[in-house]
């Protein structure tokens, strides 16, 4: 038993002070219990007129007093409680109170006192250590110390006395004390249990904080864990000085992440994440704010020392990355912002680094851009159709609508060139000419462009089969990994043979002359997909595509046909791009008809198939049907059709 009473002095230190603070919880009530010993003390002394007795009765109220008023101090000072020296003296206090009582109960019994006296005095002792084997029950050797030095004088005045009633008292007390002893380490062991249960409970919860904080492949915090550390690192910025926020994102790790795969990206992220951490000022709070976003929030004198952070920070995250013994190009746009300069408060400051990372992604790859009050207007413009566009998709705000291009030989609908409408709920029809750029600045383009793809599909699979279809592909759209297999499981879906898809691509395509456009282009064309040749004559070396990709339609720019420079010299442009049309046996598509002249005259020149306002206007699906529809009628009723406008 004395080994458990022992085992709290091996308990942690926060645990033993903890129960050492039970000592003094309810002062009050030891201020009653002190209160009934003075009055038991004094009530015999009273009796007896014994100078002892009367001496013991000062004691007991000394050591009350001063006890009551330990305890009611340490109680209102927690901070005291748990460092001040009076834990211990404080159980020399208790010891020598209940020593006193224990020598009031016997000098009771010992001077033949009146049963009256004997029986308060007697009580009140054996009162006081079933009280205190509760009270004290946090600390068990101090519980079982006053029990010992409170019973033990009773207990010799009883053998001293010697009658039969003395002796069964004798008898009794060790048996009492055994009694309250198991009390008192049953109520230790259930607070123990209790404090130690909680200090789990807490570990766990604050582990789970923690994780909840951490980002596991970069061990940096995350989202939640910035916001947390951000605030307080804003509120105690010292005077004169300014909070940088740079708002980094990796260039081309989606690309990387797809085909490389995800264990390949987390060691990106990490390395990322190791040289940021390296860079950064003490006192920096570090982040991986997002899927291959970082954030590094820092203290700094001046914007210049700002500068040369994030040139440092571009430097060292623009290094390449060994993976496996292989080589990958890393890097980062950066957009930066100060406070206070460029704004008020951290919310201000986060939206402005933002936008300047915004505009970062405009510049182009391990671009760097300060935030500047004049960009405010022109990015959040762009921001907000980004993000309108994004909702917009999801809410079928978006719609297809078809322009039939027209076999300039006998006047039918040989395709339908998709393009895509926005008609905003409260601005009303938003044209592709503003929200297209936005979409591939941002990327959002490859989402928009196989959401178009798998439309337009699926209303081209209900046309006649010798109808095919037209989509626009842009260059991001086209270089975003998977995009063929994204094409080829559109067509799918909708049931639509690839041998009835045409994808017009631009010039800027090949800029790069990147290998992955390549293989897209040829996986396609493997399976039947068409390509067109889009706005021919405004861009770079153009027979050098043409010779080396699977094109089987050029299409003429309209500036050709109906722009400011027409002429001769533009006519003779258009005869000998079809005149190569026709050795090649591709087919020459004229943009842009509005008159009748216009059709005649790209007709004469040898262009095969017309595309503009002339025949007709972009429609929505189901008049796209009904032009299908009309035109089979006609056909219906003569051989050839003449080459007028189509009536809706």
């Amino acid at each position: 038993m004395v080994g458990r009473i022992a085992s709290v002095e091996t308990l942690a230190e926060d645990v033993r002070q903890r129960l050492s603070g039970t000592l003094h919880v309810q002062p009050i009530s030891l201020a009653i219990g002190c209160a009934c010993g003075i009055l038991t003390a004094w009530a015999c002394a009273a009796i007896t007129r014994s100078f002892v007795v009367a001496a013991v009765a000062v004691g007991i109220t000394l050591f009350a007093v001063v006890r009551v008023a330990i305890s009611a101090w340490l109680n209102r000072d927690p901070e005291g409680r748990a460092n001040s020296w009076f834990h211990e003296i404080y159980p020399l206090l208790t010891f020598f109170y209940a020593a006193l009582t224990g020598m009031l109960a016997a000098l009771m019994l010992l001077a033949d006192a009146p049963a009256g006296a004997q029986l308060i005095a007697v009580s009140y002792m054996m009162a006081y250590c079933s009280v205190t084997s509760v009270r004290t029950a946090g600390r068990p050797m101090v519980a079982l110390g006053q029990m010992a030095v409170s019973l033990l004088p009773v207990g010799v005045a009883c053998l001293i006395i010697g009658t039969l009633p003395a002796l069964v008292l004798a008898v009794t007390l060790p048996c009492y004390a055994v009694g309250m002893t198991t009390m008192s380490l049953t109520v230790f062991r259930n607070l123990t249990h209790q404090l130690e249960a909680a200090d789990t409970r807490l570990r766990h919860a604050e582990e789970l904080r923690m994780q909840a904080r951490t980002d596991l492949v970069t061990g940096l915090i995350n989202r939640s864990g910035f916001s947390v550390a951000f605030e307080p690192l804003a509120a105690a910025l010292p005077e004169g000085r300014k909070l940088a926020l740079l708002w980094l994102d990796l260039h081309r790790f989606k690309v990387l992440n797809d085909t490389m795969g995800h264990t390949a990206g987390d060691k990106v992220l990490a390395e990322v994440a190791k040289r940021l951490d390296e860079v950064a000022p003490t006192g920096s709070v570090l982040s991986r704010f997002a899927g291959d976003e970082f954030l590094l929030a820092t203290t700094v004198a001046s914007r210049a020392e700002a500068e040369e952070l994030t040139h440092a920070v571009s430097a060292t995250v623009g290094r390449p990355v060994r993976l496996n013994g292989e080589r990958v190009e890393s890097g980062a746009y950066i957009g930066v912002a100060l406070l206070p300069d460029d704004a008020p408060n951290t919310e201000k400051l986060m939206q402005a680094a933002d936008l300047a990372l915004f505009h970062a992604k405009v510049l182009g790859p391990h671009k760097v851009c300060f935030f500047d009050n004049s960009m405010t207007h022109e990015l959040a413009r762009k921001k907000e159709i980004e993000d309108e566009l994004r909702a917009a998709i999801q809410k079928d705000e978006l719609a297809i609508f078809f322009q039939p291009i027209i076999d300039l030989e006998n006047g039918r609908i040989r395709s339908f060139e998709a393009l895509v409408r926005w008609y905003h709920p409260e601005k009303g029809e938003l044209f592709p000419d503003e929200f297209i750029p936005v979409a591939e600045d941002t990327g959002l383009i490859i989402t928009l462009g196989n959401w178009i793809t798998a439309q337009a599909a699926r209303a081209a699979s209900t046309w006649p089969e010798d109808v095919t279809l037209a989509v626009n592909l842009s260059p991001v759209q086209i270089k975003a990994p998977g995009a063929a297999l994204g094409i080829l499981a559109a067509l799918k879906e909708a049931r639509l043979d690839p041998s009835r898809l045409e994808l017009e691509v631009t010039e800027s395509l090949f800029v790069e002359d990147d290998e992955n456009t390549t293989e897209f282009m040829s996986q396609l064309a493997r399976e039947g997909v068409r390509f067109a040749l889009d706005d021919f004559g405004t861009g770079y070396s153009s027979l050098h595509y043409i010779n080396r990709y699977p094109f089987r339609t050029i299409k003429v720019d309209r500036s050709f046909i109906s722009g400011p420079q027409t002429g001769k010299r533009s006519d003779a442009i258009i005869r000998a791009v079809a005149e190569m049309g026709t050795t090649l046996d591709m087919e020459i598509v004229a943009e842009g008809l509005e008159t009748i002249e216009q059709v005649q005259a790209v007709r004469t020149a040898g262009c095969s198939l017309g595309q503009g306002y002339y025949f007709s206007r972009a429609v929505p699906d189901y008049l796209a049907a009904l032009l299908l529809t009309q035109e089979a009628q006609r056909m219906a009723e003569q051989d050839n059709q003449p080459l007028s406008r189509l009536a809706v």
